[in-house]
């Protein structure tokens, strides 16, 4: 496994980052099992591990930090996020200075270590300041509490905002963005892929197999499978059958499993290799439910797609298009819904 750097950090990390939201309650409720997948995936070479204060209510932290514990944290680059709400009071979440304090001691604590490599705003806010965001962040950095800042979902004006706010403020800047990206979800090579390379910054992706539409279940000669756990029967406008984008989307999935098929490899290695592939992508992030799921990713890290078979996935979803926007999920689209509002 090839790795590289992330960003203009200095630090190399695996081209495939193991994401955690599917341990716990929201995905695979057995801790040992979820241990055993992160373990699999260590010793197969993936140093980059990603989670998040909100999966399954801090559980997945909880299960990472056991994973980790006896030796195996420092070598691992450990990432994890705060935003969402964790709880009924209004001040439990956001990117507030009291928030972020407050929430960081808690991830510590489930994560079982004593810093963050990197810590990352899950999504943007247009309520609050990102002169407040970062100035927190920053003195976490200060503190040795946290290594490097990061954003998720960030539309590309937004990335540019909190560039030029930390240069003016003298303030830690986000050195990574973390966006979807898919053959079914292409929206950020238009302007986020290009804004975050012109800035220096890592690109850890999200959602490689598009909610599970790449991983080869969902074909036109099959039952429709609802989706598989809580936090993806949340998105409903992104399973619903009846809509035409979701139709679209069953097409290019059967499209790709045969051009797969024809170029040797499964629909699950193409989806993955073709976001590796990427030359502004560090890595992707892979959310396996179960080792099964894990075993048929990890091979992706080393598949290279030729020309012929990219100029054929560009036929089928063009550069820059998302094929049906509920799947973007970045800042972009919740913005210009308030910009609208009279």
């Amino acid at each position: 496994m090839d790795y590289r750097l992330l960003g203009r950090t200095g630090v190399s990390v695996s081209p495939l980052c193991l994401g955690a939201m599917m341990f716990g309650t929201w995905g695979n409720a057995d801790k040992q099992e979820s241990i055993r997948i992160i373990h699999r995936a260590l010793d197969a070479g993936v140093n980059f591990v990603d989670t998040a204060d909100v999966y399954s209510e801090g559980e997945s932290e909880e299960i990472v930090g056991e994973a980790l514990a006896g030796g195996r944290r420092d070598n691992v680059v450990l990432a994890t996020k705060f935003f969402v709400p964790m709880g009924g009071d209004p001040n439990e979440r956001g990117g507030s200075r009291r928030w972020i304090m407050r929430e960081v001691e808690n991830s510590l604590r489930r994560l079982k270590t004593d810093h963050i490599d990197l810590y990352q705003v899950h999504r943007p806010s247009p309520d609050t300041d990102v002169e407040e965001t970062l100035g927190a962040l920053s003195d976490l950095v200060h503190q040795g509490k946290v290594r490097y800042v990061g954003s998720s979902s960030y539309s590309a004006s937004q990335i540019v905002e909190a560039q030029w706010v930390a240069r003016e403020r003298h303030l830690r800047r986000f050195v990574t963005e973390q966006p979807p990206y898919s053959i079914l979800v292409r929206g950020i090579e238009e302007d986020v892929l290009p804004t975050a390379l012109r800035h220096g910054m890592g690109i850890l992706t999200y959602s490689p197999l598009a909610g599970g539409w790449l991983s080869g279940r969902w074909r036109k000669d099959r039952d429709t499978p609802e989706p598989v756990s809580p936090a993806r029967r949340r998105l409903a406008e992104r399973f619903d059958m009846s809509l035409p984008e979701n139709q679209r989307k069953l097409a290019v999935a059967e499209s790709l499993a045969q051009l797969a098929d024809e170029a040797g490899m499964s629909l699950i290695e193409l989806a993955i290799a073709f976001v590796v592939n990427h030359p502004a992508v560090t890595s992707a992030i892979i959310g396996p439910r179960t080792m099964e799921q894990l075993d048929s990713q990890l091979p992706a890290a080393d598949v290279t797609l030729t020309t012929e078979v990219l100029d054929r996935i560009d036929a089928l979803v063009a550069p820059g298009t998302t094929i049906n926007p509920a799947d973007n999920s970045y800042g972009a689209a919740e913005l210009a819904v308030s910009a609208r509002r009279r």
